[in-house]
């Protein structure tokens, strides 16, 4: 089975934009045969395409409070995403709820990991800030060169 990369956002709110900025530079990098997707964030859409998928990286923009273009990397798959990450979104029910809702289902992938990107701005027709696209082609790098590894083991 290929691994999978989930972009999630809306590239035409600022900040929110990251997860399919960070797809859009991957599919320039990545070996064939990796799938990559963009998504807005509806859970009944991420549930099914991870539906039978061994491993999936989601990257996703956050608003935990750290400095913008922080990058934070979690094993979703052994443990539940940190509460109010993802919170603060514009596509409603968060990244973690949508998780944990596949988790109760059982049906989440063996492999799941999630990295946000913290944003400045949610702004409505801003472009991404500086310090997310810089983050989020970073991010784009490390996730062509680790994966296939074990999640959350080089972070940007």
């Amino acid at each position: 089975m290929t691994p999978m990369v989930i972009g999630i956002g809306n590239p035409e709110r600022g900040d929110d934009g990251a997860g399919p900025f960070v797809i859009a530079c991957l599919e320039q990098k990545l070996p064939p045969g990796i799938t990559t997707l963009c998504l807005q964030g509806d859970p009944a859409e991420l549930l099914a395409a991870w539906e039978q998928q061994h491993q999936v990286v989601i990257v996703d923009a956050c608003a935990s409070g750290a400095e913008p273009g922080t990058v934070h990397c979690f094993n979703a798959a052994t443990a539940p995403v940190p509460e109010g990450f993802g919170a603060v979104s514009t596509h409603g029910f968060g990244l973690g709820a949508a998780i944990e809702l596949g988790r109760a289902m059982g049906c989440l992938p063996p492999i799941l990991t999630v990295y946000g990107i913290e944003a400045a701005s949610f702004e409505a027709g801003a472009p991404l800030s500086r310090p997310v696209r810089t983050a989020a082609e970073v991010l784009a790098q490390t996730i062509t060169r680790s994966i296939g590894e074990v999640p959350c083991t080089k972070l940007v």
